[in-house]
């Protein structure tokens, strides 16, 4: 389907819901040297989701390079005919992994009859869910390092992208993080790492870590998210979150742990947690505080940081009126 306007917004990731998109891990991934200690992980991942009974866990017949559906699934924005399903490119971030078989998810799961929203193919841009926060009032969140990256759009410049981004999501401005990004991360900064849009105009961000560890790009990033305001010219409450202990693979590398990678959910929200109580406990408390009107639980994703992702990134949702609901 070709793509058409005018587009209205796309939405905030804490409104109704249909379903999560997840994609289990099989031994053609990444994941074949740690296969049952990841499908332990994501065993107790669907038993969380679950407990949602106003939605559904999607786990589609199709074939995958990798799990991580957040950056391939599609991303759904609203407008005045109903939600459409936007099938953006997918290279693995820069063309790091193979994602022949990731960036035609969409497309399949289209043809299986999964959807009843329309899909519309956006392959001449490359652009990952993890690397865009809507607060569902006109506003983006993004960051330069990941946009921007030339392995991304090649010469597309920030004033191209910021045109393409509300054209085709309806977004009235784009607030770009020019600092911020953890060891690790090979996304190139993804901003669901750093920094989420919760309600009431307030912005959930990481911070600088207790066992003496200090990011400099993570105070800069903060100073910068002081200056923005919404749409309406509001400013945003800013909450932080700790930073997990540092987490390294088995050769010695820091892995890219977070607690900002959550998942909002109808009547709950998902926490990764890390194998650290008292962080983990103050990081469900935090998001709590802010989330009232749902349960906060935690899923350890002890195992999804070992390959750089976490629970967030391993998810996709639905908005309403965008799935086939059969029983």
């Amino acid at each position: 389907m070709t793509f058409k306007e005018p587009l209205s917004r796309l939405p905030a990731e804490w409104e109704p819901q249909d379903g999560v998109l997840i994609a289990l891990p099989h031994a053609g991934t990444d994941w074949a040297p740690m296969l049952a200690e990841v499908t332990d992980c994501y065993t107790r991942l669907i038993v969380a989701m679950e407990a949602d009974a106003t939605e559904r866990v999607i786990a589609a017949d199709v074939p995958t390079n990798d799990t991580w559906t957040r950056d391939y699934g599609p991303i759904t924005i609203e407008t005045d005919e109903g939600p459409r399903l936007l099938d953006f490119k997918f290279n693995a971030w820069g063309m790091k992994f193979a994602a022949c078989l990731d960036n035609q998810v969409t497309a399949a799961m289209n043809a299986h009859g999964h959807f009843i929203a329309p899909v519309e193919s956006h392959q001449d841009m490359v652009l990952e869910g993890g690397a865009i926060e809507s607060d569902g009032c006109g506003t983006i969140m993004t960051t330069s390092r990941c946009l921007l990256e030339p392995n991304r759009n090649g010469a597309w410049d920030k004033a191209r992208i910021e045109s393409e981004l509300k054209r085709r999501l309806g977004a009235q401005q784009v607030l770009w993080l020019d600092h911020g990004g953890l060891p690790g991360d090979d996304t190139d900064g993804h901003i669901d790492t750093l920094a989420r849009f919760a309600p009431g105009g307030v912005i959930l961000h990481v911070a600088s870590c207790d066992d003496g560890g200090t990011y400099p790009e993570l105070e800069l990033m903060i100073e910068q998210l002081r200056t923005f305001t919404t749409a309406q010219g509001q400013p945003y409450r800013l909450v932080e979150l700790p930073l997990p202990h540092r987490i390294c693979d088995d050769d010695g590398e820091q892995l890219p742990a977070t607690y900002a990678n959550f998942l909002i959910m109808n009547t709950q929200v998902l926490v990764p947690t890390y194998g650290q109580p008292d962080l983990d406990r103050r990081a469900l408390d935090i998001v709590a505080s802010v989330f009232t009107d749902r349960r906060v639980v935690g899923v350890d994703c002890q195992a999804l940081i070992k390959q750089h992702g976490s629970l967030h990134c391993a998810t996709m949702q639905f908005p309403r009126g965008t799935l086939k609901i059969t029983d």
